[in-house]
């Protein structure tokens, strides 16, 4: 199903032409240096691809014959490769050198075996045989690109200067067919005869991940292989499907792609549609991090989720298939974290109850911000989304795409982090409160659902005394204006899990802080606040507060401050 649905993605890019992405049998590739030759094979120059400063220099971008997958033994790249294989350079101080350069040398030769690409070839294997390193070494070029070259045995390229093409592969295109080897057979992914490959392209841009990348089919030792067969023969898939599926990858994976995210842990996570969506191109906005030159880009994109029902115009209400895929590093391979089918209908409309689980009163300058990278940070030590648990950014994907009950681990963390902190954040509040509801109902559950403002109806013991906790610490301070530190500071966290320890002393300590204001009205409107939440609190002051009444505390303490502020500037 996965390769199958990479497979779709790559013939939907090939068949724009505006998509760039590399047909069968070649690769997009970071070439940071050219060989310029002459008609007769006579060295000219090098030239730097490489555009930016210091170590953040960045080299262009060539179509390339595709990559040989090398593991053991001497394998040559066509038209391109490291300088050890293309000039026998040796940095590295290697036995083989001659036998590579001779690989690379050969290896033209043999894929251009008629006359007319071997004449254009030709003056490329003239110079690589008459000592292109004492050609190069004795020409006057700059000596500290020359040293660049060498020392980081970089990926090299050729050009003929009289040639009107920018390289000599764009010049050989047409003579390059695309490989087709190993043994014939019905591909798993197509359903087709065909040669079915050996070996698949390594996929890279996994965060964690081997930087020669990693294979995501893979048999390397007789446990894993069945039938006597070796190797990815024991998956059978045709070249062309191998070739299709790695490529759509490594696109979806690319460093400029818009089709990925990384969230938390490890896990990479690709997403991309049937065809081309509108809902395709927000869904990044939903989850990760806005980028700096558009910080409120998740705003808009919940947004444009909404207004579409609104006013008619819903993108969204498509039943094209959308795909979402979590990857992750397991030493030279890679696991599949979780897998998402489903329509962009189906899965804008549980992300929208998502988002309607989390929305929550807020002040008038908050943005908003309801991003799954705002929610990991909320629940984070020190906000960063590193230190969130293991796994846990993958479980939320999966309950938000799936419309299915949140971790446990996230109410759990949130709770945690209030403690910590001891204070209630917007996003912390709200995080609760979608725990709390989706629990609740996904379970059919006799508990309250909690609301988005105020719920003066909630008689929940946790809900009362979190708002109860609040009252008291406003009371405080505007008997001690300025004052630095309040009850928050200091009983947040017993009164929020054993509320009989605390709450009894800060019911004296409130007679002491009304009895300092001058304002009697407000004294009046305080003693009907405490009296409104006392009048729903039928029972003995509670010894303990489970985790969901610590999280309901929480919520109450957060929905009576953000009231008291309301009134505060309406009057």
């Amino acid at each position: 199903m996965i390769l199958q649905a990479l497979n779709d993605y790559y013939q939907r890019k090939a068949a724009d032409s505006l998509s760039g992405i590399a047909p069968e049998g070649f690769e997009w590739k970071e070439i940071p240096f050219i060989v310029v030759i002459d008609q007769k094979g006579t060295f000219v120059t090098i030239e730097d691809t490489r555009e930016g400063d210091g170590k953040k220099k960045t080299a262009k971008r060539f179509l390339v014959p595709a990559a040989e997958k090398r593991t053991v033994g001497i394998k040559a790249n066509l038209l391109w490769d490291n300088a050890e294989y293309t000039l026998g350079a040796n940095p590295r101080n290697r036995a083989d050198v001659h036998e590579r350069k001779s690989a690379f040398i050969h290896r033209l030769r043999s894929e251009f075996a008629n006359d007319e690409a071997e004449k254009k070839v030709e003056p490329l294997i003239r110079f690589l045989e008459n000592e292109p390193l004492a050609k190069i070494e004795s020409a006057t070029i700059d000596a500290s690109l020359w040293q660049d070259l060498f020392e980081n045995n970089a990926n090299v390229i050729f050009r003929i200067a009289e040639a009107p093409e920018p390289t000599i592969i764009d010049e050989l295109r047409p003579y390059i067919a695309a490989p087709i080897e190993g043994d014939g057979g019905i591909c798993l992914v197509s359903g087709t005869q065909g040669a079915i490959s050996r070996l698949h392209a390594s996929i890279k841009g996994i965060r964690g991940a081997q930087s020669s990348g990693a294979a995501l089919v893979s048999f390397n030792l007789p446990p894993f292989q069945s039938y006597g067969k070796t190797q990815n023969y024991n998956a059978p898939v045709s070249e062309s499907a191998a070739f299709a599926y790695t490529t759509a990858l490594n696109t979806l994976l690319g460093k400029e792609s818009k089709n990925k995210l990384t969230i938390g842990d490890t896990a990479t996570t690709v997403f991309w549609s049937e065809k081309s969506t509108a809902f395709e191109t927000d869904f990044a906005a939903f989850f990760s991090f806005p980028p700096k030159d558009d910080p409120d880009a998740d705003v808009r994109a919940v947004k444009k989720l909404y207004d579409g029902i609104y006013t008619g115009n819903n993108t969204t209400d498509s039943e094209t298939d959308f795909y979402v895929l979590g990857l992750a590093p397991n030493a030279a391979r890679i696991s599949i974290r979780f897998w998402q089918k489903g329509t962009v209908k189906s899965l804008s409309q549980n992300i929208r109850k998502h988002f309607d689980d989390l929305e929550i009163i807020r002040s008038k300058n908050d943005k908003n911000h309801f991003a799954l990278f705002w929610i990991l940070s909320a629940m984070a030590q020190e906000n960063k989304v590193d230190n969130i648990p293991p796994n846990l950014a993958g479980q939320i994907i999966n309950a938000v795409l799936n419309g299915t009950q949140y971790p446990t681990t996230m109410h759990h963390q949130v709770i945690r982090r209030i403690r910590a902190t001891q204070n209630v954040t917007r996003l912390q509040a709200a995080i609760l409160k979608a725990y709390l509801n989706r629990f609740h109902r996904i379970h059919s559950t006799n508990e309250k659902e909690i609301t988005v403002t105020l719920d003066m109806e909630n008689n929940s013991p946790g809900y009362r005394l979190g708002r109860l906790f609040a009252i008291l610490e406003k009371i405080q301070e505007e008997a001690n204006p300025g004052i630095n530190a309040t009850i928050r500071d200091r009983f947040y966290g017993a009164a929020s899990s054993t509320p009989v320890t605390v709450f009894p002393q800060l019911l004296k300590l409130k007679n002491h802080h009304l009895a300092k204001l001058s304002n009697t009205g407000r004294k009046v409107n305080f003693e009907r606040m405490l009296a409104e939440v006392f009048s729903g609190i039928t029972t003995e002051m509670p010894a303990h507060l489970a985790m969901g009444d610590q999280a309901r505390f929480a919520i109450g303490y957060y929905h009576q401050r953000q009231a008291l502020f309301e009134s505060k500037t309406q009057s």
